[in-house]
Protein backbone atom coordinates (compact mmCIF):
# COMPACT_ATOMS: atom_id res chain seq x y z
CA UNK A 1 0.00 0.00 0.00
CA UNK A 2 1.19 3.56 -1.00
CA UNK A 3 0.47 6.87 0.11
CA UNK A 4 -1.45 7.65 -3.13
CA UNK A 5 -3.60 4.77 -3.00
CA UNK A 6 -4.80 5.94 0.44
CA UNK A 7 -6.98 9.01 1.89
CA UNK A 8 -4.71 11.92 2.74
CA UNK A 9 -6.25 11.74 6.34
CA UNK A 10 -5.86 7.68 6.50
CA UNK A 11 -3.82 7.01 9.64
CA UNK A 12 -1.16 4.97 9.85
CA UNK A 13 1.43 3.97 12.46
CA UNK A 14 5.34 4.70 11.21
CA UNK A 15 8.14 2.54 13.08
CA UNK A 16 11.42 3.83 13.56
CA UNK A 17 14.51 2.33 15.95
CA UNK A 18 16.84 4.67 16.73
CA UNK A 19 19.81 5.48 19.33
CA UNK A 20 18.76 6.14 22.51
CA UNK A 21 20.47 9.85 22.04
CA UNK A 22 19.20 10.64 18.80
CA UNK A 23 15.25 9.47 19.66
CA UNK A 24 14.13 12.07 21.69
CA UNK A 25 15.27 14.74 19.07
CA UNK A 26 13.58 12.49 16.36
CA UNK A 27 10.49 12.42 17.85
CA UNK A 28 10.03 16.02 18.53
CA UNK A 29 10.80 17.00 15.80
CA UNK A 30 8.62 14.91 14.25
CA UNK A 31 5.29 16.18 16.33
CA UNK A 32 6.23 20.13 16.31
CA UNK A 33 6.66 19.92 12.42
CA UNK A 34 3.28 17.88 12.21
CA UNK A 35 4.24 15.57 10.39
CA UNK A 36 3.12 13.13 13.68
CA UNK A 37 0.45 13.69 16.27
CA UNK A 38 2.20 11.93 18.97
CA UNK A 39 5.53 9.49 19.14
CA UNK A 40 5.96 7.26 21.63
CA UNK A 41 9.54 6.41 22.37
CA UNK A 42 9.85 3.28 23.49
CA UNK A 43 13.10 2.20 25.24
CA UNK A 44 14.71 -1.20 26.16
CA UNK A 45 14.79 -2.60 22.24
CA UNK A 46 17.83 -4.49 21.49
CA UNK A 47 18.21 -4.82 17.88
CA UNK A 48 20.35 -7.86 16.30
CA UNK A 49 21.40 -7.53 12.43
CA UNK A 50 23.87 -7.79 10.08
CA UNK A 51 25.40 -4.74 8.82
CA UNK A 52 28.25 -4.64 6.78
CA UNK A 53 28.98 -7.94 6.76
CA UNK A 54 29.05 -8.26 10.52
CA UNK A 55 26.64 -8.90 13.25
CA UNK A 56 25.60 -6.57 15.57
CA UNK A 57 23.56 -6.93 19.05
CA UNK A 58 22.53 -2.96 19.83
CA UNK A 59 20.25 -1.49 22.46
CA UNK A 60 18.11 1.17 20.32
CA UNK A 61 14.84 2.81 21.25
CA UNK A 62 11.83 2.23 18.70
CA UNK A 63 9.70 4.85 18.04
CA UNK A 64 6.11 4.52 16.87
CA UNK A 65 4.80 7.44 15.03
CA UNK A 66 1.09 7.97 14.36
CA UNK A 67 0.38 10.17 11.14
CA UNK A 68 -1.51 10.08 7.96
CA UNK A 69 -1.24 8.69 4.83
CA UNK A 70 -0.93 12.25 2.86
CA UNK A 71 2.16 13.19 5.14
CA UNK A 72 3.91 9.80 5.38
CA UNK A 73 6.45 10.84 2.52
CA UNK A 74 7.35 14.33 4.28
CA UNK A 75 7.81 12.21 7.75
CA UNK A 76 9.88 9.57 5.45
CA UNK A 77 12.14 12.21 4.18
CA UNK A 78 12.42 13.76 7.57
CA UNK A 79 13.36 10.95 9.31
CA UNK A 80 15.52 10.03 6.65
CA UNK A 81 16.95 13.41 6.75
CA UNK A 82 17.91 13.71 10.44
CA UNK A 83 18.51 10.04 11.28
CA UNK A 84 21.75 9.38 12.34
CA UNK A 85 22.16 5.83 10.21
CA UNK A 86 22.74 5.16 6.46
CA UNK A 87 19.67 3.24 5.93
CA UNK A 88 16.76 3.79 9.19
CA UNK A 89 14.52 1.26 9.76
CA UNK A 90 11.15 3.26 8.59
CA UNK A 91 8.11 1.12 8.24
CA UNK A 92 4.60 2.32 8.15
CA UNK A 93 1.26 0.15 8.15
CA UNK A 94 -2.39 1.58 7.85
CA UNK A 95 -4.46 1.64 11.09
CA UNK A 96 -7.79 -0.67 9.83
CA UNK A 97 -9.49 0.61 12.93
CA UNK A 98 -9.67 2.60 16.13
CA UNK A 99 -11.50 5.10 18.29
CA UNK A 100 -13.01 7.38 15.37
CA UNK A 101 -12.22 10.94 17.92
CA UNK A 102 -8.36 9.53 18.43
CA UNK A 103 -8.37 8.90 14.83
CA UNK A 104 -9.62 12.42 13.91
CA UNK A 105 -7.28 13.94 16.41
CA UNK A 106 -4.32 12.42 14.33
CA UNK A 107 -5.63 13.67 11.14
CA UNK A 108 -6.66 17.25 12.37
CA UNK A 109 -2.58 17.04 14.56
CA UNK A 110 -1.03 16.30 11.17
CA UNK A 111 -2.82 18.64 8.45
CA UNK A 112 -0.09 20.69 6.55
CA UNK A 113 -1.34 24.27 7.51
CA UNK A 114 -0.67 23.12 11.48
Amino acid sequence: MTPESSHPDEVWMVFCTAPLDAAPALARRLVEEHLAACVQRIEGVRSVYRWEGRVHDDAECLLVAKTTAGRFEELRACLAAAHPYAVPEILAVPVRAGSPAYLAWVAAETRADG
